[in-house]
């Protein structure tokens, strides 16, 4: 029987894509916005695309934000955004930008 892949729906383009090609944006208990790439820090998670058009269209429309129910600064937005581009943080703790 094969293994059970977990599947989660981009806040951005709304396509359904297994959670590890995926990367997680959580809004902590305290209120921080961050990088989740372990995907279980405790908190308010959201589900985006790795793709830059994606996190364009995320920007634009406040998807993210909305789906944190947070106000998320544009600065912070863009430094998630290029931390969430770069390859190989699977293995990392919550990446806070």
């Amino acid at each position: 029987m094969p293994k059970h892949i977990p599947i989660r729906t981009c806040v951005a383009c709304r396509e359904n894509r297994p959670k590890r090609e995926m990367v997680r944006v959580v809004r902590s208990p305290e209120g921080v916005v961050l990088l989740d790439p372990k995907g279980k820090a405790n908190g308010r998670g959201a589900y985006i695309c790795r793709r830059a058009e994606c996190w364009e269209k995320a920007m634009k429309r406040g998807s993210l934000k909305h789906a944190l129910k947070i106000e998320i600064e544009s600065g912070v937005l863009e430094a998630l955004r290029d931390a969430a581009q770069t390859a190989g943080f699977e293995d990392e703790e919550p990446m806070n930008v």
